[in-house]
């Protein structure tokens, strides 16, 4: 089997490919386990480095993803998995319209048309995302019966994408499965585009040392999920039967509600005798209603009963941030 995995010199992405050399093989399109003999990382930029275990496993391949024929090259063989990560995020996507239709809406199609060409139909997981929900009627808690009603750009593209997500697996295209996913956290390196790169970053620069301004006030709540989660998360996703989701293709993945205080008031208590850098706060008007079209919570049943793995508290995940990252 070839896996494919666009975004994938991100950071979601470099952790899927570590995982699954670890696993070393995924069900494919005969519903049988087949072995990973190739993993290709996609993106629009070569990283300076690959962790030090991917060094020889995996192809990095660098590209447009709108290019029909480089896709077309990328998402070929007798066995393919593809996971869609990639993604203008969603600060980014709001200020440049333009681009946020190229590379979510319109690459987004051209890699469904690829994978639509194999021979056999190939599972492919998407990563849909919980901006899918907003609007002037939103409930407290949003579930997978929510109606989605973005109020971004970027919640906008990925409500398309999960709609035709759905109508491709539909006709038979591909085995196609979405994960709507909630503010993933601690991201480490350099903060991103991304509206909610605050919930890392009131994390990742104070244990770094580094005095930390949030752009939001204590009271804005975020359903958040820890990367090791996510990445077990996507591939639990790829291995479920395809008659376990049914025609509704996308699913939201566990997430736990946390307000912007009570992460500050996490840091505090996980940092222990650690010295780390000030937070304090100032807040971006843009940002913030940006945020507050998103839902503060999210309920999660499907994910529940189909034994999708789920964080249980928030120190759990700054623990392990400190674990994988800091202490490292």
């Amino acid at each position: 089997m070839k896996v494919v995995i666009t975004g994938g010199t991100g950071f979601i992405g470099l952790l899927l490919a570590q995982r699954l050399i670890e696993r070393g093989s995924l069900t494919g399109a005969s519903g049988r386990a087949e072995a990973i003999d190739k993993i290709v990382l996609f993106d629009v930029m070569r990283p300076p480095s690959l962790p030090a275990p991917l060094e020889g496993r995996v192809e990095v391949v660098i590209g447009d993803v709108t290019d029909a024929a480089l896709l077309g090259r990328l998402v070929s063989g007798e066995s393919v998995a593809v996971f869609h990560l990639a993604s203008v995020v969603s600060a980014g996507a709001e200020q440049d319209f333009d681009l946020a239709l190229k590379v979510n809406l319109h690459g987004g199609l051209a890699l469904f048309e690829a994978t639509r060409a194999l021979p056999r139909p190939a599972r492919l997981v998407f990563t849909s995302s919980i901006a899918a929900f907003g609007g002037d009627k939103l409930p407290e808690i949003v579930t997978d019966e929510t109606k989605p009603t973005p109020k971004t750009t970027y919640g906008m593209t990925k409500v398309v994408l999960e709609l035709l997500v759905a109508d491709y697996t539909r006709k038979g295209f591909f085995d196609g499965r979405g994960a709507r996913l909630p503010t993933v956290v601690v991201r480490p390196g350099k903060p991103n585009a991304a509206a909610s790169g605050f919930a890392s970053g009131v994390f990742r620069e104070p244990l770094s040392g580094i005095d930390y301004v949030l752009p939001v006030g204590p009271d804005i709540s975020m359903p958040l999920l820890g990367y090791r989660r996510v990445v077990e998360g996507l591939i639990h996703l790829h291995e479920l039967p395809r008659e376990a989701l049914g025609h509704d293709r996308t699913i939201n993945f566990p997430s736990i509600a946390v307000k912007v205080g009570e992460m500050v008031e996490s840091l505090k208590r996980v940092a222990g005798n650690r010295k780390i850098g000030a937070v304090s706060s100032a807040p971006n008007p843009a940002i913030e209603a940006i945020c507050r079209t998103w839902p503060g919570r999210a309920a999660a049943e499907r994910a529940k009963a189909l034994g999708f793995p789920a964080d249980t508290n928030i120190d759990s995940i700054v623990r392990a941030y400190i674990e994988d990252y800091v202490d490292r």
